[in-house]
């Protein structure tokens, strides 16, 4: 089994800025893609933003221009960094890892996500 951790959520005003971290626990082999993805009650989860293995970035119109995502390969961690939040930026936060290569073989594994709430 290989675990996803998240962390850095919270409560911030609008304008403010959080910066989420999200690790694979466990050594494995490989990752092809991490992403962060979002999801409020009664609403699909969304792609924010994702990060290949080569370091190519893909983002969601809505946060292009504020939110920056990095990754560390020798750590198998990504990082989002959200300037400018907007109250609309509010909802549960998911980190996914894509193509993971593990003693358990291939799979996708998804973080438990964390809250992020931005008040106007």
């Amino acid at each position: 089994q290989v675990h996803i951790v998240e962390s850095g959520g919270g409560l911030v005003q609008a304008g403010g800025s959080l910066r989420l971290s999200c690790k694979v626990a466990e050594y494995v082999f490989s990752i092809y893609a991490m992403g962060w993805y979002r999801q409020v009650p009664g609403k699909e989860r969304e792609l924010v933003a994702d990060i290949s293995r080569g370091g190519s970035t893909n983002y969601a119109d809505s946060v292009k221009g504020r939110f920056t995502i990095s990754r560390d390969n020798a750590k198998n961690t990504i990082y989002l960094q959200m300037n400018s939040l907007k109250p609309e930026d509010t909802a549960v936060y998911y980190c996914k890892a894509e193509r993971v290569m593990s003693g358990n073989g291939m799979g996708d594994y998804w973080g438990q996500g964390t809250q992020v709430t931005v008040s106007s």
